[in-house]
């Protein structure tokens, strides 16, 4: 087991309301200033989360994306300013995450996440968050994180609506994976991106909090793991609906041989 860092003063400082919290400590502190952490997009999901992840003292936060800022994009992701629009989007998000946090140390990967890339880049961190946008995307990380036995801590959001679920499968019994809930991805007209069917701003910090305390509590490993449930949020009735995933035997990437 790696040696956790012992916390500075000014740590303890920043750091206080975990650390009064019995659940996280100092010892809990230092394992997050311990993890490493991957955000997949820094969009509407990758804002908040990457941010809140900074905040919480995350001590290697990296972010992949290959885009750049777009004006449209401010409406929900907030990590970006309207003096970003044409700047790369990991650009954009090391300096907010710096002037969050300047301890963090933020590693980007301006390039998009492909097979032939996926497992040099994953193998470097301990859980990955999943802010993507396409089921191409999800179903690759869904895999690679499989392989390498990473924890995955997937949200998706469309119109009013959100799911967030945790995937470690590699953990055996009663851990499925994406596959398990969606073993062939739904058709465009089904599920249409958020430019053509629209996304309300807000609803993207909502599931992103979420993905950050999710990806706590697995460094930590408190509470009850979203593992083997689905979170889905409905923003327009503000109600929160759950349901059970089982692990399928004929799973494409998790079930039996």
């Amino acid at each position: 087991m790696t040696s956790l860092p012992d916390l500075t003063e000014p740590q303890i400082r920043r750091y206080a309301r975990h650390i009064v919290l019995a659940e996280i400590g100092g010892v809990g502190q230092a394992q997050l200033i311990a993890a490493k952490v991957l955000v997949v997009g820094a969009g509407g999901l990758g804002a908040p989360l990457l941010q809140y992840l900074a905040a919480a003292g995350i001590g290697t936060l990296g972010v992949i994306d290959h885009d750049t800022v777009d004006l449209s994009n401010l409406q929900r992701q907030i990590i970006h300013r309207t003096s970003d629009v044409g700047v790369s989007k990991v650009a954009s998000a090391r300096r907010a995450l710096s002037d969050i946090n300047p301890e963090v140390r933020v590693q980007t990967h301006d390039e998009r996440l492909t097979a032939d890339n996926a497992e040099r880049i994953l193998a470097d961190y301990d859980i990955v968050a999943d802010g993507s946008d396409n089921f191409a995307t999800r179903y690759l990380l869904n895999d690679t994180c499989y392989r390498l036995k990473k924890i995955l801590v997937s949200a998706a959001i469309l119109r009013f609506d959100g799911q967030i679920s945790t995937y470690k499968a590699h953990e055996g019994a009663g851990h499925p994976c994406l596959r398990c809930i969606f073993p062939a991805a739904p058709s465009e007209e089904a599920v249409p991106s958020c430019a053509q069917a629209g996304v309300l701003g807000a609803l993207a910090g909502t599931l992103g909090a979420l993905q950050a305390t999710e990806v706590v509590k697995e460094i930590l490993g408190i509470g009850r793991s979203l593992s083997g449930r689905l979170l889905m949020y409905d923003a327009l009735a503000a109600s929160f609906d759950e349901m059970a995933i089982a692990k399928r035997p004929d799973c494409p990437t998790c079930g039996q041989p």
